[in-house]
């Protein structure tokens, strides 16, 4: 299982799950995109699109750093371009880029509710449609959205609708994606962790004691890695959780994800029953 010679377009790459998926590519000696807009140190965030790419090269993989707001249509149809061109195709897209607000209706501003919707919704439908004219000429196209299976019980949208209709935004790609690309042989996946992951985004939606309770993205990324080596044609439309795809793999010891070593009373992420 290998993603050598593979090209990877990656959206929100410079830090957390984006990156992580990145490096455990580059281990292969895969080709990485990374797009984002970070290009200057953020007072606040790890990394830019650069020292991702530095990272990227510093694993055995070739990068390229693209500055892009993914929400900007020519942006984004430009760094795809610029991104084929430089590779001579692209085999993978893994849609990451996420805004999230986990606030109640009165309390979500229609500027964050419309962010969240450019981010999640629209830029992971803009990506697919930009990416497809080399996915199909691609002999194991893959795209991999981090989204949650498709769960309408209500409890997941009480207390945070605006989020919640986002997110399963991109599962409901996968869903019809899966089956119009199928005939291509393009697989269209998504992936969610089962428990919480210490990203920034983590950070800036509770307090530091859940990074007690939380996984690293490495996690992710290997089960990532699994599914993007799988066969296209026999492995599309389905909703993985981390955990299970890497048990699937024969994995388990899952010490090593841990922040905190020895931690074994994880918090199950949104979407997933504790």
């Amino acid at each position: 299982m290998s993603l050598s010679g593979k090209t990877l377009f990656i959206t929100g790459a410079s830090r957390g799950i984006g990156k992580a998926i990145a490096l455990r590519a580059a281990r292969d000696g895969a080709q990485v995109a990374i797009l984002g807009k970070t290009t200057q140190p953020h007072p606040t965030l790890p990394g830019t699109i650069h020292s991702a790419a530095a990272e990227v090269e510093a694993a055995g993989g070739r990068a390229l750093a693209l500055a892009a707001d993914v929400r900007d249509e020519a942006a984004v149809r430009d760094a795809v371009a610029r991104a084929a061109a430089h590779f001579g195709g692209i085999d993978i897209l893994v849609n990451n880029a996420s805004a999230i607000s986990l606030t109640t209706t009165a309390a979500t501003t229609m500027k964050r509710f419309d962010l969240m919707m450019a981010v999640n919704v629209r830029a992971t439908f803009l990506c697919a449609q930009t990416c497809l004219p080399w996915l199909t000429k691609a002999s194991n196209a893959h795209i991999l959205n981090l989204a949650p299976p498709v769960d309408l019980r209500p409890a997941w949208f009480q207390n945070h609708v605006a989020y919640t209709i986002s997110k399963l935004g991109m599962s409901l790609c996968v869903l019809g994606m899966a089956e119009e690309f199928r005939a291509s042989g393009i697989a269209v996946n998504a992936l969610w962790p089962r428990t919480i992951i210490a990203t920034s985004a983590l950070s800036q939606v509770g307090d530091a004691s859940l990074l007690q309770a939380a996984r690293k993205p490495e996690i992710v990324a290997d089960a990532a890695h699994a599914i993007l080596c799988r066969p296209s044609r026999t492995c599309t439309g389905n909703f993985f959780l981390d955990e299970d795809v890497l048990r699937t793999e024969g994995v388990t010891n899952f010490d090593p994800y841990a922040v905190v070593p020895g931690t074994t009373a994880f918090i199950p992420d949104l979407f997933v029953d504790g």
